[in-house]
């Protein structure tokens, strides 16, 4: 892992790497995280969203404090491995591919939200705010939402400003695959919060990641 700017290299786009790396990926990624797990725990919506639902892991949380869950990803692989785990541990998720930043939902239409791990991958100011701000117009007035990215804070990064860069995936016969993300510093994160539509209620950090606690 570079610990330090650099122009990030290979293919732009996550959802096809996350298409060639999907089931692999899902295999190292069993458990929720526990911040997520602690914000789903403490509310209750109609319907949920999981934004960047990968394989699905926070949408099998979200089942259990709400009516209907959506989970929305880029990469039919990973909608693949999401659709497999709902089947294997008998719980309801909604799965649609999608734009993060052009969502396939109605305005006003979710309670309660998760954006994990996702906003770091899209690769300018401009979309990640757009992003945001489409996550604004889909939460209903009052809903709220827990969004996370990578952070300059954890310990494996030297840099005090945010940066983009690459991290490979090795998959099991040795084939390599970067992935693009953007490593927000905390002041930054912030920055993209407040331009959003967004209302922010909390940020803070943890475990190298920031996570800021949102509303319409």
């Amino acid at each position: 892992m570079p610990d330090a700017p650099e122009t990030p290299t290979g293919d732009p786009r996550p959802d096809r790497v996350y298409d060639r790396i999907a089931e692999h990926f899902s295999q190292t990624r069993e458990h929720p995280w526990p911040d997520v797990a602690e914000f789903i725990e403490e509310r209750r919506g109609e319907r949920a969203l999981d934004l960047g639902c990968g394989n699905g892991r926070h949408a099998e949380l979200l089942d259990e404090r709400a009516d209907t869950v959506v989970g929305v990803d880029a990469s039919e692989g990973l909608l693949a491995e999401a659709r497999a785990r709902a089947t294997e541990r008998g719980y309801d998720v909604h799965l649609v591919r999608g734009d993060a930043g052009r969502l396939p939902l109605r305005a006003d239409s979710i309670d309660l939200a998760v954006y994990i791990a996702t906003l770091h991958h899209l690769p300018t100011e401009t979309a990640r705010r757009a992003s945001l701000t489409d996550l604004a117009r889909v939460l209903r007035a009052g809903g709220e939402a827990l969004i996370s990215v990578w952070s300059t804070t954890h310990d494996r990064f030297d840099a005090e400003e945010g940066f983009d860069t690459t991290v490979d995936w090795t998959l099991p016969g040795g084939a390599v695959e970067p992935r693009y993300y953007h490593i927000y510093d905390p002041e930054e994160f912030r920055a993209d919060l407040e331009a959003s539509a967004l209302d922010v209620l909390d940020v803070y950090e943890s475990t190298g990641n920031s996570y800021a606690v949102v509303t319409s």
